[in-house]
């Protein structure tokens, strides 16, 4: 069932405009008919009133509003069989109080706990924070994001609120856009993703040997190497390379020293080309987490200066260069009347001759650039950090390495595919860490969200009504985290729950409770790539060293677990590292770890 829906609003890129409209819609508009009506009927009255009504009846509007709004979403809900999604109630209207204490908990909060919390106190697990009047969902249960990602996915969208968040960062990419745009983007991705292009591995053993090398090196020198750095670099490089024939040598760039590099927006700061770029990358995504957990009134904030425009200047000072030269080759392929197959192409080639937009173009190229970057880099980060801290699994998975590729062989498609329990080690790494640990969706109709996973048993059985154009954000981590689903142990790294097949049942009989790569018609196209690199990679490396130790001493200063975690229930009570989210998640100040060698036949 679904409700109209009133005509769009403003381009996304004026949020200004859209958010002054809306305060004379709101604030200006009705107050001034209230004052003229005063001042007409009598002028000193008009006068004598002005002000004190204007205050009492600006209030007043906006409970009535408010009461209005409540009033036709529980008729709405009624007519649709459903109830109201469970409401925060905080002390001061608007739920002003709830906002600030969020804001002051993410500063310190360990990752998604700001929200766990909610859903603890109010025992559930779908909420409406319903801050600044405005309704926003919040959702763990499985059943609620997996209707929004597939069953019900045409009732939902990016939606104009995200989009004008991340406008001036991801501008026309895949990542920002819905319909045609999105269908058109997909397709042209989609190929470049097929099985016989992710299955060569040249790409990833060149890039992966001059990861190692440069671990090797440092390592020779005693010194920890800042690993989630070296990832970045390393499926950067190669993601470039692999979409856009250009390895934009970021692992030939200046390094992270030990105890001297401090922390960068998302892990460590170089001063250099590179790092002024991944800077600027990830402060970015700093700003749109930043607007998204401020909510509606994330504008007035920026009236005066897009807080991201210095940033993207400095992105797109990178990438236009390659946006340049794949136009002029388009040109001059035509001139020549030279037209390649889509197979002898590559992504950027195949992408600037679906478009002759150069704004387009760079736009999709720095969404790829996102996905193939930050999510694999966050992968291989917990990896290591994992088989640091559980030596017992990182000798396992050693062992079942060495035993499909020998000490020196290079892995290969069978191999991995073969290799159960490096992917047992992947997907329970992907499980507590999932590189996107939230997401967000607009419903663009009034609808109904299934009924609730049986968490709480006592919940109300019928489904929930979800009005039209509101704001949800699913939250991967907590439902790949939830005992509910995965047992008491949900909070335990056990690569073995993976190999159990009593366990496994429950998850083959409802796979939509694991999803670090999405579901539904928007699942991620480059799973299989993320899967591949990180497979080969995590061979090499445990060819070359055989132990991995945390390096805390040389964390930068402010990047290490604060000491009230220890007081709270789950992961965080154990945790070595400050896992952190922005927009994808990452270690702050970046994962120090000792590579070491003592199994004497490694090849030095």
């Amino acid at each position: 069932m679904s409700t109209s829906r009133p005509l769009p609003p403003m381009q996304p890129g004026s949020y200004r405009l859209r958010f002054l409209r809306d305060i004379f819609n709101v604030f200006i508009a009705p107050s001034t008919i209230l004052w003229l009506a005063l001042y007409t009927t009598d002028r000193h009255l008009g006068l004598l009133l002005s002000t004190p009504a204007y205050i009492v009846f600006i209030v007043a509007w906006a409970v009535g509003k408010g009461a209005i709004r409540s009033l036709l979403h529980a008729r709405t809900a009624k007519r649709f069989g459903a109830q109201q999604i469970p409401r925060v109630v905080g002390k001061w209207p608007g739920n002003i109080d709830v906002l600030l204490r969020m804001m002051k908990a993410f500063k310190t909060s360990y990752v998604l706990d700001v929200y766990l919390q909610l859903f603890e106190e109010y025992q559930c697990t779908t909420l409406n924070t319903r801050l600044l009047w405005m309704d926003t969902i919040i959702t763990m249960d499985q059943q609620h994001s997996k209707f929004v990602l597939a069953t019900g996915f045409d009732f939902f969208w990016r939606g104009y609120k995200q989009k004008e968040r991340m406008e001036t960062f991801l501008g026309q990419g895949i990542f920002n856009r819905d319909d045609e745009i999105w269908k058109m983007h997909r397709a042209i991705v989609r190929p470049f993703f097929a099985r016989e292009r992710i299955s060569d591995f040249e790409i990833f053993e060149k890039f992966s040997r001059k990861t190692i090398a440069l671990i090797s090196s440092i390592s020779a020198q005693n010194q920890p190497c800042e690993a989630q750095d070296l990832f970045s670099r390393l499926t950067l490089d190669a993601a470039s390379e692999f979409l856009f024939g250009t390895d934009l040598q970021t692992l030939a760039a200046a390094l992270p020293v030990a105890g001297e590099t401090a922390m960068g927006p998302k892990g460590s700061a170089t001063h250099d080309s590179w790092g002024a770029f991944a800077a600027a990358f990830e402060t970015a995504q700093q700003v749109v987490t930043n607007r998204g957990r401020i909510g509606y009134l994330w504008p007035l904030f920026e009236l005066f200066g897009d807080k991201n425009a210095k940033n993207v200047a400095v992105i797109q000072d990178w990438l236009d260069p390659l946006v340049r030269q794949a136009v002029e080759d388009k040109h001059r392929a035509e001139k020549l009347g030279i037209c390649s197959p889509v197979a002898e192409k590559t992504f950027l080639q195949h992408l600037a001759d679906s478009t002759d937009d150069s704004i387009l173009i760079r736009d999709q190229l720095l969404s790829v650039l996102l996905a193939s970057r930050d999510t694999t880099a966050c992968l291989l980060t917990f990896v290591v950090y994992f088989i640091a801290i559980y030596p017992d699994v990182g000798r396992k998975l050693r062992a079942e390495i060495l035993e499909h590729c020998g000490r020196h062989g290079s892995p290969t498609h069978e191999n991995i595919r073969n290799m159960k329990y490096l992917r047992a080690v992947i997907n329970e790494v992907l499980r507590l860490f999932p590189p996107v640990p939230l997401n967000v969706r607009e419903s663009r109709d009034a609808c109904t969200l299934p009924r609730a996973d049986a968490t709480y048993p006592y919940q109300n059985p019928r489904p929930f009504y979800m009005p039209g154009e509101t704001t949800i954000m699913y939250l991967p981590l907590l439902t790949q985290r939830n005992p509910a689903l995965w047992g008491p142990d949900a909070d335990v790294f056990d690569p073995e729950r993976w190999l159990d097949p009593e366990r496994m049942a429950k998850f083959v009989a409802n796979p939509t409770m694991y999803a670090p790569f999405s579901a539904g018609p928007r699942i991620c196209v480059g799973q299989n790539y993320a899967y591949n690199e990180a497979s080969y990679f995590l061979v090499r490396l445990l060819q070359e060293f055989d132990t991995f130790t945390l390096a805390p001493e040389v964390q930068p200063p402010g990047s290490l677990p604060p000491s009230e975690w220890k007081g709270r229930r789950g992961r965080q009570a154990i945790e070595r590292v400050w896992p952190a989210a922005s927009m994808t998640l990452f270690v702050k100040g970046g994962l120090w770890v000792r590579f070491g060698r003592t199994d004497p036949d490694i090849n030095i």
